[in-house]
């Protein structure tokens, strides 16, 4: 038997040598037929562990496996034991992939990585059922309903939590600071609108990018020429939300961040091989105008988000308001190996313009946001005495000018603004105090 075993697992070396040689140099493919020829860099001994593993699985384990299994699941170990972002696509895992790129999928709506052997939420998406169920950049995914997540590949966990849309899961989320404890979401299907716009105050816009998609780029173009309008033709000032934002496609990112900066480069990646080494540069058009920019960043803000907020912090281009980055400064390249699988690769780390690598480190904001809630406080019953409400002051001058009496509407209209800041900063403080950095620039400008 043990003749038996070692003259099967020569066999099997010879095969995986074949096809390295036959794959690795179209020099090497038009050498005459015959038995493959010794290199230096095939590791022989390695291989022959390889087979021998292969051997004993194939002859020992309880139950019989599959060959294809069994490669499959070799070439899963070869990929995952390299960085967390490296794995292979299975039929199912590359249909998702198009799925996630193209902005509609079925599942819960959360980007997510492996950490210590655990499901680690990178963040939420806007508006699906992982965000309204309160689930925030950081928390650790522990059980998916009653299977611990422990022993799990990134992909296994992934299917578990897809499923079909109107059917619940239970999670076991372990965050910082709080009891483990248990939420209940319901599927969907996850319809991804990457770009999001609105009038803040007057003059003042909103752009909220939560995820890089295909069409991002051009939907940043759109929603800033429908707030221009809105604004006679010309902005103010911008607030760009990056938070919660894991990134997409590294072309997208160099569309936004090339709709505001006019020269110079914008972000550049290195390899090992050419293809996986480019250098982007900047247009010379800022869709602003240089109006003055600030972009809200936090722990969920990754990737291509990081790019954008690296280039524009870079070019001085926009004050980065918020919390320390996620630091994924890695880039990725999909290699189909069929009409329906891939290997998903690291291949190449991105620099900012001026050299930062942003690799486990993120992007520090030029003003740090503590993490804070606020509350309504209770108005007093009296107001505050002023000069003005002396009996007997004196004018402000040698002909006092009576003011106009303000209308009803413009009252109003004052009225609103205040609801409008007090609800901001109830709501989202973070955005409160962009808008206020972008009033006083314009003042000193």
């Amino acid at each position: 038997m043990y003749f038996l075993k070692r003259k099967t697992g020569w066999v099997l070396i010879g095969v995986i040598v074949g096809v390295i040689l036959s794959l690795g140099s179209g020099v090497l493919a038009e050498k005459p037929m015959g038995a493959p020829q010794a290199s230096p860099d095939i590791p022989f001994k390695e291989l022959r562990a390889f087979s021998e593993v292969f051997g004993r699985i194939k002859s020992s384990y309880v139950e019989p496996v599959e060959d294809k299994e069994l490669l499959e699941n070799a070439i899963k170990g070869m990929l995952t034991g390299l960085d967390p972002h490296s794995t292979y696509l299975d039929v199912k895992g590359f249909k998702s992939l198009r799925e996630g790129t193209s902005g509609e999928f079925g599942g819960l709506g959360i980007e997510v990585t492996m950490e210590d052997g655990f499901v680690k939420v990178v963040s939420p998406i806007d508006d699906t059922p992982a965000a309204k169920a309160g689930l925030q950049a950081g928390d650790f995914i522990v059980r998916l309903d009653d299977v611990p997540v422990k022993g799990m590949t990134l992909g296994e966990a992934v299917d578990i939590m897809r499923g079909k849309p109107d059917t619940d899961i239970d999670l076991l989320v372990a965050r910082e600071g709080e009891e483990p404890f248990t939420v209940t979401i319901t599927r969907a299907i996850i319809k991804v609108q990457s770009v999001r716009n609105r009038m803040l105050e007057d003059g003042y816009g909103y752009l909220r990018i939560s995820t890089f998609q295909h069409r991002t780029g051009e939907n940043v173009r759109e929603a800033i020429a429908e707030m221009q309008s809105e604004s006679d033709g010309e902005l103010k000032g911008l607030v760009l939300d990056l938070r919660n934002n894991p990134g997409g496609l590294l072309q997208a990112a160099v569309e936004v961040s090339d709709a505001f900066v006019k020269k110079g480069l914008l972000v550049y990646t290195e390899g090992r091989i050419d293809d996986s080494s480019h250098k982007f540069k900047a247009k010379p058009v800022d869709l602003l105008h240089g109006a003055p920019m600030v972009v809200l960043v936090n722990a969920g803000s990754a990737s291509a988000s990081e790019i954008v907020a690296g280039a524009l912090q870079d070019h001085k281009r926009a004050v980065i308001m918020g919390n320390q980055t996620f630091g994924k400064g890695s880039v990725q390249t999909i290699m189909p190996l069929t009409d329906e699988t891939a290997v998903k690769i690291t291949t190449a780390r991105y620099f900012t313009p001026s050299g930062r690598s942003i690799q486990a480190e993120g992007i520090t904001p030029d003003i740090e946001l503590t993490s804070v809630k606020f509350t309504e406080a209770e108005k007093s019953q009296f107001e505050r005495t002023r000069e003005r409400d002396l009996t007997g002051h004196i004018g402000n001058g040698d002909k006092e000018e009576e003011k106009p009496k303000a209308s009803e509407a413009d009252k109003a209209d004052d009225v609103s603004d205040e609801d409008e800041a007090e609800n901001l900063a109830i709501t989202d403080y973070p955005l409160l105090e962009a808008l206020n950095l972008l009033k006083g620039i314009n003042v000193f400008k």
